[in-house]
């Protein structure tokens, strides 16, 4: 019979949010009167806005008619390459230096399979769980352990620190994982950070791969929002970007990542062309619906809606961490991100997990599954219906 590929035997057992998804259904499966809420996962809970909305339903009609009708998109539609440089960069990359795909945590795990098994990899502790999940798929990382995974070079993140890295560990001809507004912590690093973090990939000859999925929730205008507002960046950065938490496309699926033409591998060829040809041999493509919708996002109508929806959610986490913070709870951010990274000294996360769901019915995600600097902290997420955060905060008055 055929060999189980040992890449996934190295996978530590369970995938954080399906775990997460089996004990809630096991609490309400022994509680059945349970009103259970969720401020755990990080799905969107409301509406597309109504002029997105449009722009998908118009690339759905189009298909139903021969002069509107297309087919395989690999790179993504020209117009929607062309738009999200003019919006988001300035019009400073060229629509062949961006790539139209089914969200950024396709392109990461896609990323993952262009630099292959021996390259070395970095990443923010706590982080989201796909940048060392799909590196031990790829094989950059072996067995794991209580402590994290052999092979994986983990950067904590933690308050004494500001949430920022020593980077001094970064590898030499690797990758360096890097999240701003960060997944779970809601830190976002500032320009200087950022500048330190471009010094150090450039001195060590490594990648950024920067992930920016929450990038429109900042708030703070002298916060950078990409990673190439940072000079040198364009020498030694990879950006993705996600419409999933800022238009609602966590089910339509819509990303994008860009790569400077500028960047080559130490022998010189470049990385866009590899990344090209990935995308065009294992990714058809977005779907026309969606790529039809982001277009009405980009426009003047779909940005408005978009700071109408993120504001919605920001709104939420105002809410929670004040909620938090009045029964003696330590938090962070929430302010530019719409997630609360709550403090529980020497408390096991998984234990606070379950004492919330039991006392309260409100779901959260325990810290320790972003990584080992996660111990004792507690991820709330502000995607939720209004009514349902503010009842989660008049039940989390049980825990002070």
């Amino acid at each position: 019979m055929v060999h189980r590929n040992p890449c996934i035997a190295n996978l530590k057992a369970g995938y954080l949010f399906p775990e997460i998804a089996k004990r809630r259904r096991e609490y309400a499966q022994a509680h059945p009167d349970a009103k259970i809420i969720s401020l755990g996962v990080g799905n969107t809970t409301e509406p597309v806005m109504p002029h997105i909305n449009a722009g998908l339903v118009e690339g759905a009609r189009r298909l139903g008619t021969v002069e509107g009708y297309s087919g395989y998109q690999d790179e993504g539609l020209l117009e929607l390459r062309e738009k999200i440089s003019a919006v988001y960069y300035g019009g400073k990359f060229g629509a062949d230096e961006i790539f139209i795909s089914d969200g950024a945590k396709c392109d990461i795990g896609r990323l993952q399979l262009l630099f292959g098994a021996g390259t070395k990899a970095a990443v923010q502790d706590p982080s989201y769980p796909v940048y060392v999940d799909g590196s031990v798929l790829a094989g950059a990382a072996g067995a794991g352990s209580g402590a994290g995974y052999d092979g994986i070079v983990y950067l904590p993140c933690t308050a004494a620190n500001n949430f920022f890295p020593d980077l001094s560990p970064v590898p030499v001809n690797g990758l360096v994982y890097f999240c701003s507004p960060n997944n779970p912590t809601g830190a976002v690093a500032d320009r200087e950070q950022l500048a330190s973090l471009v010094d150090a990939a450039i001195k060590k000859g490594s990648l950024i791969i920067f992930d920016a999925a929450y990038s429109e929730f900042i708030r703070d205008t002298a916060l950078p929002k990409s990673i190439y507002e940072v000079e040198g960046a364009r020498e030694c950065a990879i950006e993705v970007n996600s419409f999933s938490k800022t238009a609602g496309f966590t089910g339509v699926r819509l990303g994008w990542s860009v790569v400077p033409a500028q960047l080559q591998y130490e022998s010189g060829e470049r990385i866009s062309a590899d990344w090209n040809r990935v995308c065009s041999t294992i990714f058809n493509g977005a779907s026309n619906i969606a790529q039809a919708g982001g277009l009405a996002a980009l426009d003047g109508e779909g940005q408005k809606e978009i700071r109408s929806l993120t504001d919605f959610y920001l709104g939420n986490a105002h809410i929670i961490r004040s909620a938090l913070q009045k029964i003696g709870i330590h938090c962070t951010g929430g302010d530019n991100s719409p997630y609360i990274w709550s403090h529980f000294p020497d408390r096991d996360s998984w234990e606070v997990f379950s004492e919330i769901l039991e006392k309260c019915q409100v779901v959260t995600t325990p810290g320790a599954g972003f990584g080992p600097a996660g111990g004792g902290y507690v991820r709330f997420s502000a995607f939720g219906h209004r009514n349902d955060v503010e009842e989660a905060c008049r039940r989390l008055e049980q825990l002070g």
